[in-house]
């Protein structure tokens, strides 16, 4: 690849994303090299580096097979030797280095204009292709989906605020933009702001610079529903974390309404202020659960539907969707990645989809999806739910606490592991193999009757599986 086509895939992605996303997100992109598959680019900062990747990632790949690019993975790195920054702006931070607080002496220093420019519209682009209609529902995030319908009516609410949370690529920067882009349809008086943690804090951190500090208060207080996205950024972030925090409080008491993702539940995310933790649980909490095959299926069956205009004419066989939602269960973007990458294959050797072409084409993602679940791994996260040591689990100790959720992992080792039953019982204590299958035995009994033990292998089956 070179210059010269990385320029020609840049006009075609800005009449793809916008001016105004182009300006802000690809124009700022380095080609660097190319080199086994992997497009690398130098960004100015790893926020854009994230973003991109993010948002506009499976896009910049589609265009660059297009364009007969051997792009099989996209990579944003900030180069070893950033361009130094001017002398006065230099000076200037270090003035007053002594007088800011930690996260604001290592940020990277922006232009004074920066915070002034984008006073008015704080937030960040929305993705055009988030919407409930491009948001396919099933069981694993059912009550995720259906919450954040009832916060994107605009109307009062009883929980406030929402808070999702999950692994990555499970949906929740899709709701969120959804309900961002249902809000401004319908309630164009709301003054509605979408952001990440992270742009939050670099945009208190430029306010402290640049003594604004009161312009930003009146600014992220006077919106009507305020979004923020991996919350989990301003973590150990402290003067970030009081800003938020105050900022929370001030939104709540005029009822305005908040919106917050992040990776983990509040209680889980490690340093985060114990008040915050307590703020963020006082609303609805929900959890978008690892996708199920079902769910997997639907998501690849509706973008076919959506690529049916840009490959036209391309066939695609039976049981290839099947094929990808059973092997590829990481997460939805490396599923809907590895479909984006094998329409464009087929669509540039001019060849139907099979099953062989399937297996040939995403040999690479394959194989990274077939991860091997390991006793260990079942132990921790068995112990993990039922909130006991590691300790018990391989103990002697046999009060039902205990015995239950041991009969439970033994049983999952059964199921998800290659291990026999000796080896699964010398990696519970040295047991003996006819305990492991006792274990079997009672928990594929008790399972039939008892729906809560059963929901509980099933979400435990997922985690491991995901």
């Amino acid at each position: 690849m070179t210059n010269d086509t990385w320029g020609r895939v840049q006009q075609d992605l800005l009449k793809a994303v916008g001016k105004n996303n182009y300006v802000t997100w690809i124009e700022p992109l380095e080609f660097h090299a190319a080199k086994n598959g992997v497009v690398r680019f130098h960004v100015p900062t790893n926020f854009i580096g994230n973003w991109v990747s993010r948002n506009f990632g499976d896009q910049i790949q589609q265009h660059l097979l297009r364009a007969g690019v051997s792009a099989e993975r996209i990579e944003f790195r900030v180069p070893s030797h950033q361009p130094k920054r001017p002398a006065a702006m230099v000076a200037a931070a270090s003035a007053d280095h002594r007088s800011v607080p930690a996260e604001v002496a290592s940020s990277p220093a922006r232009p004074a204009a920066r915070l002034a420019a984008n006073a008015d519209l704080p937030g960040a682009p929305l993705d055009k292709r988030f919407t409930f209609e491009s948001f396919v529902v099933g069981k694993p995030n059912q009550l995720a989906h259906a919450a954040a319908r009832r916060v994107a009516e605009g109307g009062t609410v009883s929980f406030n605020p929402l808070f999702l949370y999950g692994g990555v690529g499970l949906g929740k920067t899709h709701l969120m933009h959804a309900i961002a882009w249902q809000l401004q349809s319908d309630r164009p008086d709301l003054r509605v702001v979408y952001l990440s943690a992270e742009q939050f804090m670099y945009r208190f951190v430029q306010a402290l610079r640049e003594n604004g500090t009161m312009q930003f208060k009146e600014m992220f207080r006077s919106v009507d529903v305020l979004m923020v996205d991996d919350v989990q950024f301003i973590a150990g972030k402290e003067s970030t974390q009081e800003e938020f925090f105050h900022t929370f409080n001030a939104l709540v008491d005029q009822n305005k309404q908040i919106i917050i993702s992040a990776d983990r539940a509040p209680g889980e995310i490690k340093k985060l202020e114990e008040r915050i933790a307590s703020r963020l649980q006082s609303g609805l909490v929900v959890d978008l659960h690892p996708t199920d095959y079902e769910l997997r299926l639907g998501i690849l069956q509706h973008k076919v539907d959506q690529y049916r205009d840009s490959y036209p004419g391309l066939v695609i066989q039976n049981g290839v969707l099947e094929f990808l939602a059973h092997r590829i269960s990481t997460n939805v973007r490396v599923l809907e990645g590895a479909l984006t990458k094998l329409f464009a294959f087929g669509s540039l050797v001019g060849r139907e989809i099979t099953l062989d072409l399937t297996q040939d084409c995403l040999a690479d993602v394959l194989r990274a999806s077939d991860r091997k679940v390991t006793v260990e791994e079942i132990q921790r996260k068995v112990a993990e739910h039922y909130n006991m040591r590691m300790s018990d689990m391989i103990g002697p100790k046999r009060h039902r606490t205990i015995a239950r959720p041991r009969q439970m992992a033994m049983y999952l080792s059964k199921h998800l592991t290659s291990r026999s039953l000796p080896e699964i019982g010398r990696r519970f204590g040295g047991r003996d193999h006819t305990t492991v299958m006792h274990a079997v035995r009672r928990i594929e009994e008790l399972k039939a009757v008892d729906n809560q033990i059963a929901e509980d292998l099933e979400m435990l089956r997922r985690m491991l599986e995901a």
